[in-house]
């Protein structure tokens, strides 16, 4: 273990918020996977107990083994994973998954393994990685915007268009993560504003072209406006029989909560072990246990500033921002969901909730902000090394 630890590299402050933020999740998935567990019928709660472990514990290896690659190899990899995620994107959206009519596609069959994987969330992190490439190869010189159409928002484009049948808040995510990355970057703001405007272009002709057909993706687009329409006019639905749950599971929780455990809406809530278990937990843990949240998610973007400042290069600051603002902006979603400050977008609690992708590319992005700290530990060691022994005995004398 000592070993281990010793060859831990990179913020230890960051590696420490993870591993509280994965030990905290614990009870409160355990406690909402009982409604799963009884109302599937196996009645077996310990099941989704191991099995959150397990999720977590691959998780964390993912961290480990990626903070021990050099960053700059990120630069190379996310060329080479641009064309494998586009065509993941292709295969997934093929699939023609349909849940109560609707498209619901998101998923990937991993073969010979029996499990699934969320394709959108691989493909997010690498755009990420990509579009920082990019920005940093770019920095020091004026392009136009004709140049950046092909190598930059064409990549972007694509995954965003496979995405949004199946999903259209992560498509609106990355679309928002990727411009406000181009904007640190440097990007000129005329030509965002361009950007800006065919995105909502190409939005509004889709939803037109899905309106105009009788399929899953006209029943999906429906769904989409009718949220939004609902949330902004406060008409009972099936999302406001989610958010009124929640509302409730909140208010119960008070200042202290019920205790662990002693949830009183899992058992009504949907997905009270994904989207909405910030609810549970508050109802469990109270105010100060969503506090106690609040404050971790803040302190790691506060760490993700930090090391993103101290990077070596172009390419090491715009990657941390790249990677790590989204955990942040992901997990503030997730909360303003359930205090009615948002529409239900479906997104999940950063290494808190249930569910095997979110957690894998939520490690794998930390563990690329780990790699770019690890890189300035090892510059401040050679410093060090390198300094004359002489100069270092007189200053100690």
């Amino acid at each position: 273990m000592q070993a281990l630890f010793k060859n831990i590299k990179g913020d230890r402050l960051i590696w420490a918020i993870a591993a509280l933020l994965a030990i905290f999740s614990f009870l409160p998935v355990y406690s909402a996977a009982s409604n799963l567990a009884y109302t599937g019928g196996s009645g077996n709660t310990f099941t989704y107990f191991v099995k959150h472990f397990m999720h977590l514990f691959l998780g964390f290896a993912i961290m480990y083994g990626v903070h021990k690659i050099p960053y700059r190899y990120f630069r190379g990899l996310s060329m080479v994973m641009i064309p494998i995620v586009l065509v993941l994107l292709v295969i997934t959206m093929l699939q023609g998954t349909t849940i109560g009519g609707a498209n619901a596609s998101r998923w990937i069959q991993i073969p010979f393994v029996g499990m699934s994987f969320q394709t959108s969330t691989l493909a997010a992190v690498v755009l990420m990685v990509y579009v920082a490439r990019y920005l940093s190869k770019i920095h020091d010189r004026k392009v136009s915007f004709i140049e950046t159409i092909i190598p930059l928002w064409a990549p972007v484009f694509l995954v965003l268009i496979l995405i949004l049948p199946a999903n259209f808040s992560t498509t609106a995510i990355i679309f928002l993560m990727v411009m406000m990355l181009a904007f640190i970057g440097g990007y000129p703001i005329r030509y965002l504003g361009i950007i800006l405007i065919s995105g909502v272009v190409a939005l509004a002709l889709f939803v037109t072209m899905a309106k105009l057909t009788t399929g899953s993706l006209n029943v999906k687009v429906t769904t989409w406006e009718n949220r939004i329409l609902n949330y902004s006019n406060n008409e009972d639905t099936e999302g406001d029989y989610q958010i009124e749950n929640a509302k409730i599971a909140i208010a119960s929780g008070g200042i202290r909560g019920l205790g662990p455990g002693k949830s009183r809406q899992k058992n009504v809530l949907p997905q009270s072990s994904s989207d909405f278990i910030f609810a549970i937990i508050v109802e469990e843990y109270g105010l100060l246990g969503g506090l106690f949240l609040l404050i971790l998610y803040s302190w790691l973007l506060f760490r993700i500033v930090i090391v993103s400042q101290k990077s070596d290069t172009i390419f090491g600051k715009l990657l941390v921002l790249g990677v790590g603002l989204p955990i942040i902006f992901q997990a503030l979603i997730n909360m303003a969901v359930a205090v009615e400050l948002f529409p239900v977008t479906g997104q999940t609690l950063p290494l808190i909730s249930s569910g095997g992708t979110s957690i894998w590319m939520t490690c794998l992005a930390i563990g690329i902000i780990l790699s770019v700290s690890a890189k300035r530990e090892q510059i401040k060691e050679q410093e060090i090394n390198n300094d004359n022994p002489l100069e270092i005995l007189s200053e100690t004398i």
